[in-house]
């Protein structure tokens, strides 16, 4: 940021130089007029390499302005990458410590352990629900079962017993 100022300053002090150096080449101007006008072909000539090296101090101050903007871009872009390559490793240190917390065998067991805990829920549920069927099952249910079926393959023209033979 000092650095930024410094050459932001220097910028200024160029652009006032450059201004008055303008200043300087009207002046000049005017005044090769006026002694020409005169015909003092001496001082003429005289004021012409006055304005020539006027001239050639606009132009440098130009580059100068141009050199010292182009560090200004410099210094920007350094610090831009500074601040990428702080925040990569302030990600780095939080992945290193979540990588540390992260027990990864721990985690595989308690997955391991689910999975058989869940299986056996499902077997017990399995079972549960064979012993309510029996349970609750009457001893006409089937016979009503079979009666529906039949009743319904009568309706679609199937009967069940020529199209399925039966199991040995």
């Amino acid at each position: 940021r000092e650095n930024k100022r410094m050459i932001n300053r220097a910028v200024r002090e160029l652009d006032r130089e450059k201004v008055a150096l303008e200043r300087e080449e009207k002046r000049l101007q005017i005044e090769i007029k006026k002694a020409a006008k005169e015909n003092q072909m001496g001082a003429v000539k005289i004021m012409a390499k006055d304005l020539v090296r006027t001239r050639g101090h606009i132009t440098k101050m130009i580059e100068m302005r141009s050199h010292l903007q182009g560090c200004a871009l410099k210094l920007q872009t350094v610090k831009s990458h500074e601040a990428m390559a702080s925040a990569m490793k302030s990600t780095t240190t939080a992945m290193m410590k979540m990588n540390k917390a992260v027990d990864a065998p721990a985690i595989n067991k308690m997955m391991r352990d689910f999975e058989k805990e869940n299986m056996r829920s499902e077997m017990m549920q399995e079972i549960m629900g064979d012993m309510m069927d029996d349970a609750l099952e009457a001893d006409g249910d089937a016979e009503e079962e079979d009666k529906i079926v039949n009743q319904v393959l009568d309706e679609i023209g199937i009967s069940f017993a020529e199209e399925v033979p039966d199991a040995p």
